[in-house]
């Protein structure tokens, strides 16, 4: 089944590091060109030296939509167009829902829901007939946590965004889709992996008995961005090891015993 999206232009933000980078990996393993996004020069330096000549990279913001515009610049300028985007940089927070620091609240919903929304518009102005689109949500989509209000509340309407474009851009032949992972081990989850006990609350949760690895979200991204999919759009995909099944670790709690001195 190798070279499913052969000769394909896919771009992906937050495609420094994590999951981003892990679906580019993917891609490129099966034949396609992209074009990574990410705020993060140092990392998309290293991507592009691992990826070699598939990759161009774009150092930016998803929350800038002058940014946004130069990744799809990019792909049309130097590899002839685009035919698939993930929208995938994102960033989360911890702050109690009475106490959450409005500037906080506006960071988190900028860069998960306003940078996902910039992505989505200028996929639609630039992607053709068979072209895909595919959102990275979150289990935090339709499982509330604790402390998280922002994140939740962003990639719940990530899933309902994504429903919109699936609807306004399929008379246009182009394909939009929605992955919602759970915990998956990524630099920006590092600090989740450093609350003793906390990762093991996670694993408990889920019915498969693990945390995912980004490999695991890029085999269901190539899937979507590819031919096989052809037939799927405004579609919402969980990938959480059956985590949405069960109930949603108790990260205030686990917190707090982290950071209490012992009597």
């Amino acid at each position: 089944m190798a070279g499913r999206i052969e000769g394909k232009v896919a771009v992906i933000t937050g495609g420094a590091s994590g999951i981003g980078l892990g679906i580019a990996r993917r891609f490129v393993g099966e034949g396609a060109h992209v074009v990574l996004g990410d705020v993060d020069a140092a990392g998309l330096a290293a991507a592009a030296a691992e990826l070699g000549d598939a990759c161009r990279t774009v150092t930016g913001s998803v929350t800038s939509e002058a940014d946004v515009e130069a990744l799809f610049a990019t792909a049309l300028d130097q590899l002839g167009g685009v035919d698939g985007v993930v929208a995938n940089a994102g960033a989360g927070g911890f702050a109690p829902l009475v106490d959450h620091p409005l500037g906080e609240w506006q960071r988190v919903i900028d860069l998960c829901l306003t940078g996902v929304f910039l992505t989505v518009k200028h996929a639609g102005r630039n992607l053709g007939p068979g072209g895909s689109i595919v959102t990275i949500a979150s289990l935090n989509a339709v499982q509330p946590a604790e402390g998280m209000a922002a994140y939740c509340a962003a990639k719940a309407g990530v899933a309902m965004l994504t429903k919109v474009a699936a609807m306004e851009l399929g008379r246009r032949g182009i394909r939009a889709t929605c992955i919602a992972p759970g915990l998956v081990q990524t630099n920006a989850t590092a600090p989740m992996f450093a609350v003793p006990g906390l990762v093991d609350e996670f694993v408990e949760n889920t019915t498969i008995g693990r945390f995912a690895e980004p490999a695991d979200v890029a085999a269901l991204a190539l899937f979507l961005a590819s031919d096989e999919a052809a037939f799927v759009t405004g579609s919402f995909h969980l990938v959480d090891g059956g985590a949405s099944t069960r109930r949603y670790p108790d990260l205030t709690g686990a917190i707090t015993r982290a950071t209490t001195p012992s009597p």
